[in-house]
């Protein structure tokens, strides 16, 4: 019981009985309090993705280039460099207020994007967002991961799916808000992210925000240096998939508009690649704990390569058919690295995702502007088709990965 007391030091008999029923069942998985994490992340994600929907309007009302346009994401995501600092001290003390204001904040100043005066404004608007998204991103999947046990991909399946659900909503509510509020309108938006954030202090207020003991914890040195042989075969993943799913999530209802369909049919076509990213996510993270991470891995990033071709070749039903299959398979594999991170430095979680995060919200923004800048002088359509080629060619690298062993062939080898 030591450990609960240091974790909640002052607190009342209640708060007590709460930490010493989250130690009793530590190692299960903890269905309502993983689901309650990933709620926090998918309001707070239903905010982030207002950007691309807004993108044309923005364009138009600043007179914006598209690189211009896509450098508006660099400043949201730039701040996420901050995240290894954030999970080496969340390792150590608690730092469960970033998830629990996250929302709010996030929330109020995507909903004032409609109202900024100016470029700059913008700007200095998404780096707060940015801010607040580093804090929830680095801490979040920890507080999800202690939470689940033994399944860690299905606990990560549970927080993307938070994710590429908030990321589905997003473009319906903010188009749908545009029709009837307009650009400036849309700051009414705001009122939900703060419900969201007082539902989550009376729901996580009483969960450790750090993983284990911070006597345990490894020194950042030591810990980077064992983290090498994976964080860089990682980052070369990641890198690999970053241009088809970044110009994907970021251009496609710029693409479909300028192919001409309707600004709210390209929003909603956003929510479908989200959607069925969903049970991508989910899916994919159980998988990868029975079947292993590699070979999940290999189809996430081989799948989109070969769809892409398709589904520029295509109208209609068909291409939304691909659409569908593209979302699940581009989507799914967050959750299985994260796990393959976490499991794999369980002394350090936190460090090991904030690094991760940081990684992967750099090249993804770098990413962004590469597409963006590809369209500017061959169109979205050529950026999109070079994307493609760039999955395929790193699909290999999945190999350079370390290997995850299955639950039941570790328990029968223990046994």
């Amino acid at each position: 019981m030591a450990r609960v007391t240091e974790a909640l030091p002052g607190r009342g008999m209640q708060s007590a009985a709460a930490a010493i029923s989250f130690e009793e069942e530590e190692g299960t998985f903890q269905t309502g309090g993983v689901a309650t994490i990933a709620a926090g992340h998918a309001i707070h994600d239903t905010y982030t993705a207002f950007l691309p929907p807004l993108l044309p309007a923005l364009i138009a009302r600043f007179g914006l280039s598209t690189a211009e346009a896509g450098v508006l994401n660099v400043f949201m995501t730039w701040p996420s460099l901050l995240q290894p600092f954030i999970g080496h001290l969340a390792d150590r003390v608690s730092l469960r207020y970033f998830v629990l204001l996250g929302p709010a904040i996030t929330a109020t100043m995507m909903s004032l994007l409609g109202r900024a005066p100016s470029y700059g404004v913008m700007a200095l608007f998404l780096i707060v967002v940015g801010l607040s998204s580093a804090g929830l991103h680095a801490v979040g999947p920890v507080m999800g991961g202690r939470l689940s046990g033994r399944n860690l991909g299905r606990g990560m399946g549970f927080w993307m799916v938070g994710g590429e659900l908030g990321r589905a909503l997003g473009p319906l509510v903010v188009v749908s808000a545009l029709a009837v509020l307009r650009l400036e309108g849309i700051a009414w938006l705001m009122i939900g992210g703060w419900a969201a954030t007082g539902v989550l202090y009376l729901k996580l207020r009483h969960i450790p925000g750090r993983p284990g003991s911070p006597a345990a914890v490894r020194p950042w040195r030591q810990a980077l240096r064992a983290m090498r042989p994976l964080l860089v075969p990682m980052a070369g993943v990641v890198a690999a998939r970053s241009l088809l799913a970044s110009g994907l999530t970021t251009y496609l209802p710029t693409f479909l508009s300028r192919e001409g369909t309707s600004l709210w049919l390209a929003g909603a076509s956003l929510s479908v690649l989200e959607v069925a990213g969903i049970a991508g996510v989910l899916i994919g993270g159980s998988l990868s704990d029975r079947l292993g991470r590699r070979l999940v891995l290999l189809a996430s990033l081989a799948g989109p390569g070969l769809l892409t071709f398709p589904f520029l070749a295509t109208r209609g039903w068909t291409q939304l058919l691909l659409l569908v299959l593209l979302g699940f398979t581009t989507l799914s594999t967050t959750p299985v690295i994260m796990a393959l991170v976490q499991e794999s430095f369980p002394q350090n979680r936190a460090l090991a995702n904030g690094i991760y995060m940081a990684i992967t919200f750099v090249i993804q923004s770098t990413a962004i502007v590469v597409v963006g800048l590809l369209a500017d002088y061959f169109g979205l359509r050529t950026a999109f088709l070079v994307s493609a080629v760039v999955a395929l060619l790193g699909a290999p690298l999945v190999f350079l990965l370390p290997t995850h062993r299955p639950q039941s062939e570790t328990a029968s080898s223990g046994s």
